[in-house]
């Protein structure tokens, strides 16, 4: 194998499919060698932009290595980011040299996107940090994982390319416990279970998710129900996917939504037929929380430097206790 890898100038690398192993499919082979430090999802990136050949013909992702074949990797050199860094205050959960894992406040945008090229998490961490992992792009350093502008939380950061690379493979292979508290509209009609449902951009309006099999991708969330209100049902919520608003979508097409989402149903849609006391509780509710009642909770992972099991846990932000409150004073 030839290798040389270099984020600034770019790379080229020729490797040679071993005669006599298993037939394998071409991303599923590169994405598992650890020595080229190209994730699947990097890997599949180049293929698209025509920079893999297979004996000397463009490659398809999905084409089956037999043995023999010899394939030649272009890793163009990364380009240079336009996000400024931005000194704001960042609430640390963990810090080592290898990672970052911050307490996400509600309101701030993880990474810029059109338009929005200030004021996001992405920013901040930038100002904090000078080492952060490219794998995700000039516009997202360091970031592996999203969270929804509006959802609080937990959210992992990587300074360096190997230990983003181990997280997204242990998010893949569902080796990363995510877990959330969401409030959602109505009660739920199972106290737990499992939501296996694909999910896929809205063709009625492409800045939303829904559930759909015409080019949807897997995803699957798990819940229980923690504490059961008037109107309201409080969840804990496991991700084992992680699609684009995957929880609010989900619970969406349940018919429950999460409370105060004003893209799925969540704030004015799902309380226009709530009348009498029940609207008076609602109203003061939806008064508390500006935003989505949707937080992540906590982090379980492997450390991907030392093997250590860490275990990270955020608290519900002030406006969502106090709603938590108004629904126990109501309970009473």
């Amino acid at each position: 194998m030839n290798q040389d890898i270099d984020n600034e100038s770019g790379s080229r690398i020729e490797i040679e499919f071993p005669r006599g192993n298993p037939p394998i499919r071409l991303d599923l082979y590169v994405g598992h060698r650890d020595d080229l430090r190209l994730s699947r999802t990097q890997f599949q990136k180049l293929i698209e932009q025509g920079l893999v050949t297979v004996d000397g013909k463009k490659a398809r992702h999905n084409l089956i290595l037999k043995g023999g074949e010899k394939i030649v990797i272009i890793v163009p050199p990364a380009p240079a980011s336009d996000i400024l860094p931005e000194e704001m205050e960042l609430r640390i959960v963990y810090e080592d040299e290898y990672l970052l894992v911050i307490d996400k406040p509600a309101g701030m945008v993880t990474h810029p996107g059109a338009g929005n090229k200030k004021g996001t998490l992405a920013n901040a961490v930038m100002s904090h940090s000078k080492n952060l992992s490219s794998l995700s792009g000039p516009e997202r350093p360091g970031i592996v994982h999203r969270l929804d502008k509006n959802t609080s939380g937990l959210i992992m950061i990587a300074k360096d390319d190997e230990t983003h690379r181990q997280l997204q493979t242990a998010i893949s292979e569902r080796r990363i416990e995510k877990v959330y508290v969401a409030l959602v509209c109505g009660h739920m009609k199972e106290e737990s279970g499992e939501i296996n449902l694909p999910i896929g951009r809205s063709m009625k309006d492409r800045k939303k998710m829904t559930v759909t099999r015409v080019k949807g991708r897997e995803a699957v969330t798990g819940y229980r129900l923690l504490k059961r209100y008037r109107l309201y049902d409080l969840l804990e919520v496991q991700l084992h996917t992680g699609r684009t608003h995957q929880i609010r979508v989900h619970l969406s097409h349940l018919g429950h939504p999460v409370f105060g989402d004003p893209e799925y149903g969540g704030r004015q849609k799902w309380h226009k037929g709530i009348f009498s006391d029940d609207r008076r509780l609602a109203l003061k509710a939806l008064k508390i929380m500006y935003h989505q009642a949707l937080h992540a909770k906590s982090l379980k992972f492997s450390h991907p430097a030392t093997g250590k099991l860490m275990e990270l846990t955020s608290e519900l932000p002030g406006d969502f206790k106090e709603l938590l409150k108004l629904l126990e004073e109501d309970s009473i």
